[in-house]
Order: structure tokens, then sequence, then C-alpha cells
């Protein structure tokens, strides 16, 4: 084979290997996603941009609808993705911490029976909208990049943060705090 020909399949190889992370697509399973290494990115108030209204069918079959003049932890996770069941009981935690925050999930790429069994095993009280289009309203701000990808939106319904991967409690405590603190 000649170098020229070497290189070409080299390329594709790499090409054909990097979009199995690219994350694109309706698959219900973990073949294709990116993982998130924790990176925090955090947006000073005057920078921040106003969020979608988040609202929809919840897991249990509700309708949420979300609150305003509270601080908001939007988190978008999948039960088949082991950081996010790593994840879960610090977010129960920190949900139950922080009552006047409002948490509220997105299921991503999943099964509504796995994820209620996800729901059940980690004692999830907060609710989880069902469809994941209303991350497509984010792509103006700061986007779910990840999963799991944690956005907190401040008490006047802007997007002021995003933890791209696993959340610890650190970070999302301390994130917390300052967006209700109004910085």
């Amino acid at each position: 084979m000649t170098r020229s020909k070497l290189s070409l399949i080299s390329v594709v190889v790499s090409a054909l290997l990097l979009s199995g992370c690219a994350g694109g697509g309706s698959s219900s399973t973990a073949e294709n996603f990116v993982a998130g290494n924790g990176v925090v990115t955090f947006i000073k108030p005057a920078e921040r941009k106003p969020a979608p209204v988040i609202s929809g069918k919840t897991l249990e079959g509700a309708t949420y609808l979300q609150p305003r003049g509270k601080v908001v932890i939007l988190n978008v996770w999948a039960s088949w993705c082991a950081p996010c069941r790593a994840e879960a009981p610090a977010l129960v935690s920190l949900s139950q911490m922080y009552p006047e925050v409002s948490f509220v999930g997105v299921l991503i790429r999943d099964n509504f029976s796995t994820a209620r069994a996800f729901v059940k095993r980690f004692k999830v009280t907060y609710p989880t909208l069902v469809d994941e289009s209303i991350l497509i309203k984010f792509r103006n701000t700061l986007v779910a990049n990840a999963i799991p990808t944690t956005l907190i939106i401040d008490a006047n319904g802007k997007v002021a943060a995003r933890i791209s991967g696993e959340i610890t409690v650190a970070s999302l405590t301390d994130l917390i705090n300052k967006i209700k603190a109004g910085k």
C-alpha cells in the first residue's frame, strides 16, 4: 500500500472513531455519548442570557412549569450513564438541603421503564422531564454538551452556570450559594 492510501485510511478510521463520541442521534443506548469531565462554566450576572422557559411532561405523567423567581438546577441524565448514577445521591441530597431551589431532571436517550427504576433506586424526589427537545432551546447560551450536564438558572431566569459532566457536592454547592447571593 502506498503512503497516501495508508494516510487516507488513517484519517477515515480516526473520523469514525471520533464520530462514535459525538452524541448525536436518538438512540436509547450508551453507544454514542460524550462524557464530561466536571468542568464548571460560570457566567457573570451582567453577561447572562435568558434561559428558555422549562416546561413539559414528566416521567410521572404530570405537567411541569418552571417556577419564577427561583434558582433552578437542570440536570440532564440517563439511567445507562455511569456518571449519572454516581452523581444521583449528591443531587438528591442537595435538593433536600436547598428546598428553596428548584431541581428538575431532563431524561435523554433513555426509555421510561429503566428511567423509573433509576428514580426509584436513587430516591429522586424532584421531577424529570421526558422531552429532551427542551435542550435545543438553550442553543443561544450554555448548552448541554455532555451526559450528564447540569445547568443553573438564576432567580431572574438567566443561565448562570454549567457543570459539564458529573457534579461534585462542593462544585454545585459553591455555584448555588454564589447564584443565590446574586453573584
